[in-house]
């Protein structure tokens, strides 16, 4: 095996990467632009063309649990319709958006650990799509394929108009109204959730409303003393913009396009930070822990997360969980950076505050509007109610691969692509049915992940675990298992992942979703 990242350098990992491929910097070029790269945020922001309400007027909503329609032995079966709605996000307004089920976010699944959950959606919107269990480990069939598309009811075949679609595609172009998802969920408890992934559409189709959570149970987890029911609370954080009518604003090339137009490839920025589908929404809490359920679901977005006031002693964000559930250990912080796509589970202590203090959660990476998250009005009631929840030290095992037993090491280059409005993988803009690698079940690979700009970078099928970044230990937000793994400019990462269980086409992408769009997916088989 090729000798890791610490051992070579981040340079070194770069040149692998900038060979004489078609469409790739040189590596001098490389070098230089990397060199130039700011450390700012993704992104631009797209102001909102109406009156903004003020923050912490509404209360929090927490997203229906949709009932399964029938179960048997093995199996808890769904229906979700996707249809256009209209919300009441900002006072006096109508926002048209798309929805699963008539909200937003759409009704959270709650599975077992090893019960097959089958999810029938059908596609009552106007346009195709396609839709992704985030952190499922699936079969091929119902990973979400951005070519397998739910067609409008009332619509036959299409292929027409499907940017970089070949003539023949790899996989299913519609095949009808609806389509059924089959999830077996032979995976730990974690916090999953599931949105839209149609080729080139996946950034305005999240935007309009597409995402929902999906939450995996498990005895594990169940045998421990975490806060639960009314104190486990999932939170969907995703930033949005308005027109002067209420609706969503979003700058789409429009025409049948994929893509933003050229000032907004490195991102959709809102001013509306939205929890829940809420504009800056109030919790009020018990002085009892609760159990936080973060999730990055805008496009583009980073967040440095901490509560304002901080608890006497500081460290009030203990992560007991990420993308692929448990850590071992709990970990300490006093904030959280988040990319999209990225889950943190935390509990918080609000029996550390004094009665009656209202706490905000911020975004050190904002300001103004976006500044602002969420509030929790913690009870002004004397006295401390009692609390049977606890935080052991001590979560779950979790089996570190070793990275000397992987039969690969692979590099890919997330870069914008030269001359051009889009975003590459090695040089190559997304072509579905080419793939970038081939894995073989039951073996273990590391892959190097090498970054210009920011990007957060999605490995569907498997977890995996991080090695390390820029040569030295992995990050503050990287332990456990991990779907998702924030790359900030000019930095480079290693992952180990041992592929298993379902054969076929799988995708590793930039969970920016403008630069997914825009051409920065490949696929990788596994064989």
């Amino acid at each position: 095996m090729t000798e890791l990242l610490g051992r070579r350098g981040f340079l070194g990992a770069a040149a692998v990467a900038a060979v004489s491929g078609a469409g790739f910097l040189g590596m001098s070029a490389w070098s230089r632009m990397a060199g130039l790269l700011s450390p700012g945020e993704p992104g631009l922001l797209l102001p909102s063309l109406t009156r903004l309400p003020r923050p912490y007027q509404t209360d929090l909503p927490i997203p229906q649990v949709l009932a399964p329609v029938r179960t048997d032995t093995t199996t808890d079966y769904y229906e979700i319709t996707q249809q256009p709605s209209q919300l009441r996000i900002l006072s006096g307004l109508e926002t048209p958006a798309w929805t699963y089920q008539d909200s937003f976010p759409g009704p959270t699944i709650v599975s077992r650990s090893g019960r097959r959950t089958v999810v029938r959606h059908r596609n009552e919107l106007p346009e195709p799509v396609v839709v992704h269990l985030h952190g499922g480990h699936t079969p091929q069939e119902s990973d979400g394929y951005p070519t397998d598309l739910i067609l409008p009811v009332g619509t036959g075949s299409a292929t027409a108009g499907m940017a970089g679609m070949p003539a023949t595609p790899p996989q299913g172009i519609g095949g009808g109204s609806e389509r059924t998802y089959t999830y077996p969920l032979d995976q730990r408890a974690a916090t999953l959730w599931y949105h839209d992934h149609r080729m080139g559409f996946t950034g305005p189709n999240v935007w309009r409303g597409l995402a929902g959570f999906h939450l995996v149970q498990d005895e594990e987890e169940a045998a421990l003393p975490l806060p639960r029911g009314e104190r486990d609370i999932p939170l969907m954080i995703a930033d949005r913009s308005f027109a002067a009518d209420g609706s969503f604003r979003y700058p789409a090339l429009g025409g049948g396009r994929p893509g933003v137009t050229d000032a907004y490839m490195n991102g959709v920025l809102g001013d509306v930070i939205l929890v829940n589908g809420a504009p800056w929404p109030v919790l009020r809490t018990e002085r009892l822990r609760y159990r936080l359920r973060l999730l990055n679901a805008s496009n583009a977005r980073r967040y440095r997360l901490q509560l304002d006031p901080a608890p006497p002693g500081g460290g009030g964000l203990v992560q007991i969980g990420g993308d692929g559930g448990l850590l071992e250990r709990p970990v300490t912080h006093e904030a959280l950076e988040i990319a999209p796509a990225e889950r943190f589970d935390v509990v918080v202590d609000f029996s550390r505050y004094r009665p009656g203090t209202a706490v905000r959660l911020v975004n050190r990476l904002g300001s103004g509007t976006t500044g602002e998250v969420m509030r929790f009005d913690v009870s002004a009631a004397s006295g401390t109610p009692a609390d049977d929840t606890a935080v052991p030290e001590r979560l779950s095992t979790i089996p570190a691969l070793d990275p000397a037993e992987a039969v690969a090491t692979r590099t890919f280059l997330f870069q914008r692509q030269a001359g051009s409005a889009g975003w590459t993988v090695n040089g190559r803009p997304y072509q579905p049915g080419r793939p970038l690698a081939t894995a073989r079940l039951g073996t273990t690979e590391v892959w190097r992940f090498v970054t210009d700009f920011h990007h957060p970078v999605h490995l569907h099928l498997n977890h995996f675990q991080v090695v390390a970044r820029n040569g030295r230990a992995p990050g503050p937000y990287d332990a456990g298992w991990k779907d998702t793994i924030d790359l900030r400019p000019a930095e480079s990462a290693e992952i180990v992942t041992r592929f298993t269980d379902h054969p076929g086409r799988y995708l590793l992408h930039c969970h920016n979703l403008e630069h997914e769009d825009m051409g920065m997916m490949a696929d990788f088989d596994t064989v």
